[in-house]
Order: C-alpha cells, then sequence, then structure tokens
C-alpha cells in the first residue's frame, strides 16, 4: 500500500462531513475524503473515525490502497477484494497511476511551470515533519503549472512523480511558495490565511485492477471558489 498519510501526534478535529462517492464496481469504490478526516484509523478511541473505517462500516471487506494526509482532500481509490487491492498495489509501485493535486500557495510564483527534485527524509527530532536531506534523502519529484495567480496567492497544478511524506508541502515551501493554512512547513502569516490546507487529490487515473483499461476521475475542490480572496 502507498501513500504519504501520518499518524497525527495531535487529535484531529471532529469532521462531520460526509464522504462523497464518485465510482464503484465489484472491485474499487472511489471516494472523495474531506479535509480533517483520516484515511485510517489513529492509535486511540479518539482517532477511530477514518475514510476507511467509515467504509468497512457499510463492507467490512473493503481494503486500503493508498492514503492522503490528514489535512489534504480529494480522492482515493479503495479495493473491494485481495485480488484487487494487489493489482492496484502494484500499479502504484510501477508508477502507473496518475494524480494531479490543485494547491493555494503564497506570493505569485513567476514560472508557469517547473520542476522540484529535491530528496527528502524524516525529521526524526521533529516529527512528523520531514526534510530536505542530499545525504540520506529518498528521491522526491514533483512537476507543477500554474493555473492561475492573484497579488498575493498562486493556483498550482501539482503532478506528484513520487509518492513521499509531505512532498507537495515541503517542496512548495522550498520554492519559496508555501501552502496556505499548512500547519507544518508555513510561516505564521500563511498558516492564518486558511483555516484548512488549500491542497486537494484533484485527478486521478489508473488501469482498472480487473480489465487493465485507464480509467479516471476529476474533482474540484471546495476552496476552487474563493481562493482569490484568502
Amino acid at each position: 500500500m502507498t501513500g504519504s498519510d501520518e499518524t497525527p501526534t495531535h487529535l484531529p478535529p471532529p469532521c462531520t462531513e460526509a464522504l462523497r462517492e464518485y465510482y464503484r464496481d465489484d472491485h474499487i469504490v472511489v471516494v472523495e475524503k474531506p479535509a480533517f478526516l483520516l484515511s485510517v484509523p489513529g492509535r486511540g478511541p479518539l482517532k477511530t473515525d477514518s475514510v476507511l473505517t467509515r467504509l468497512q462500516a457499510q463492507e467490512p471487506d473493503i481494503r486500503l490502497v493508498h492514503r492522503l494526509d490528514l489535512d489534504t482532500s480529494g480522492l482515493m481509490v479503495f479495493a473491494r477484494t485481495a485480488a484487487a487491492q494487489g493489482a492496484m498495489t502494484r500499479a502504484f509501485q510501477r508508477r502507473e497511476v496518475g494524480k494531479r493535486y490543485d494547491a493555494v500557495v503564497a506570493g505569485r510564483v513567476a514560472d508557469d511551470s517547473g520542476e522540484i527534485n529535491l530528496p527528502i527524509s524524516p525529521d526524526w527530532a521533529n516529527r512528523p515533519r520531514q526534510k530536505i536531506c542530499h545525504q540520506r534523502g529518498k528521491p522526491a519529484v514533483t512537476r507543477y503549472r500554474v493555473e492561475a495567480r492573484t497579488d498575493t496567492s498562486t493556483w498550482l497544478s501539482l503532478y506528484p512523480l513520487t509518492g513521499r511524506s509531505h512532498q507537495l508541502r515541503i517542496h512548495t515551501r522550498e520554492l519559496g511558495h508555501p501552502i496556505l493554512g499548512c500547519d507544518l512547513y508555513a510561516p505564521e502569516e500563511v498558516l492564518a490565511r486558511s483555516p484548512r490546507l488549500l491542497l486537494h487529490a484533484a485527478w486521478l487515473s489508473f488501469p482498472h485492477p480487473a480489465w487493465g483499461l485507464n480509467i479516471r476521475f476529476q474533482s474540484a475542490p471546495a476552496f476552487a471558489t474563493d481562493w482569490a480572496e484568502r
């Protein structure tokens, strides 16, 4: 199983927002995760609510394929059989899964597109934070494209070619443009500009685990309507 979800050391706020189901067949189900809902349950009775536990309450055999950070909203795919889970895991490992994230970052990004290639490793002294480390870090590559700019913010499409923990948060910070609402890597004034992390898993494509044909899903973030005002 792949993904970048870290078990939070703090107590996540209760998430009353419902899951939105995008697709279901005999092999997989695709849903949209709200911000502030765990992908999988954490430790302790106050961290049991998650996408996985909500789905398993209705269908106990639902299986995890990948994860999203607590603060990130967007598309997730789950397997309904062991065979589908195995096929989806292999697709992630072979980088056959296409992903695009929408993000609003602080400031005006100068270049219309680019690539960030900086290795990432755990920051053990400041867990759950990660850090750029050229000696021990694992390769991490993110491509980006500017979709729109205001005087104080930029809307980016982000294309992670690897799946390191907090990759998009760290890479945009290293670009000099941290994501609005990021409580781990943004300065206080950037954190204060949004009550949530403005990062959304907006596009997901992969070979169907049973049929092999490529399928794709797209989801618009809730913050699309007012991002320019932040």
